[in-house]
């Protein structure tokens, strides 16, 4: 009896056989590997029977700590459990990696985006009320000259104290 997944739970049929083809190459650089279709898909099913345990094993740990949020600790501490202990310290490692490559972007999004917003409310003001815009504009070259003229005030009341 096949078990049928639905689409959402596979994974993509292009990047298991990369992964797959990159790792053999690595392995026998000299030799070029075919991957027969029924091969592939046996590695796509382990692939997502293990992620599917692995995920199961980090909520239950998660669960324990009574957390909903499941974080990176709580898949190295999984991998442990299912004796996959191996698998530690390279996946530190390459953590450790991705959060010093993407430390940047991060902060670099948040500022671009923040500046795309400003952007949007200004286009939104100045399109809506084009005279009113003018207006306002003048006013406060107005505000500004009357501004001046009271520091001049302040300053001449100053000197008479």
């Amino acid at each position: 009896m096949e078990k049928v997944v639905s689409e959402t739970e596979e994974l993509p049929k292009a990047i298991v056989r990369r992964v797959v083809k990159d790792k053999l190459s690595d392995c026998s650089p000299d030799y070029d590997f075919n991957v027969h279709k029924d091969a592939l898909f046996a590695f796509s099913e382990s692939a997502r029977i293990f992620i599917h345990y692995l995920s199961a094993t980090a909520n239950d740990i998660c669960k324990e700590s009574r957390r909903q949020t499941m974080n990176a600790e709580d898949i190295f501490r999984a991998l442990e459990e299912i004796e996959f202990t191996d698998f530690v310290k390279p996946l530190k490692s390459s953590l450790a990696e991705f959060k010093k490559k993407n430390a940047g972007k991060k902060g670099g999004a948040a500022k671009e985006k923040e500046v795309k917003k400003k952007r949007k409310v200004e286009e939104e003001s100045s399109g809506k009320s084009g005279s009113k815009t003018k207006q306002k504009k003048g006013d406060n070259d107005n505000e500004e000259e009357g501004d001046n003229d009271n520091e001049e005030k302040e300053e001449d009341n100053e000197g008479n104290e």
